[in-house]
């Protein structure tokens, strides 16, 4: 499944998607940067609550899809901005984070 489709089907609020395409293939959840980096899997979305300028940073070198900023936490602008210019995909949902993993694996059985 791919980003968007995984963010219709859930209805998640696209925030930056410069790589729609992205194929998806699990979740990961974690709002410790440093762990994030050494476990989230390449090609997964990582749910966290972090919404601030080095999660770009980790969701590249971690090679994840898509970063979902869960339970209707604020985003900035300047932080959507720089998403698209660094091509990470940026997603929010008022989901729990708990309840956003749960959704992804059964959508993707």
């Amino acid at each position: 499944m791919t980003v968007a489709q995984l963010c219709e089907k859930l209805k998640l609020e696209p925030l930056a998607l410069p790589c729609p395409d992205r194929e998806v293939i699990g979740a990961y959840a974690g709002d410790l940067l440093s762990w994030v980096m050494g476990r989230a899997k390449a090609d997964c979305i990582w749910a966290t609550i972090m919404n601030n300028m080095n999660v770009l940073a980790v969701a590249s070198l971690a090679d994840v899809a898509v970063t979902v900023i869960c339970e209707g936490c604020e985003v900035a602008e300047e932080l959507i901005g720089a998403a698209k210019e660094k091509g990470v995909n940026l997603i929010r949902t008022d989901m729990p984070i708990y309840e956003l993993c749960v959704a992804v694996s059964e959508v993707l059985r």
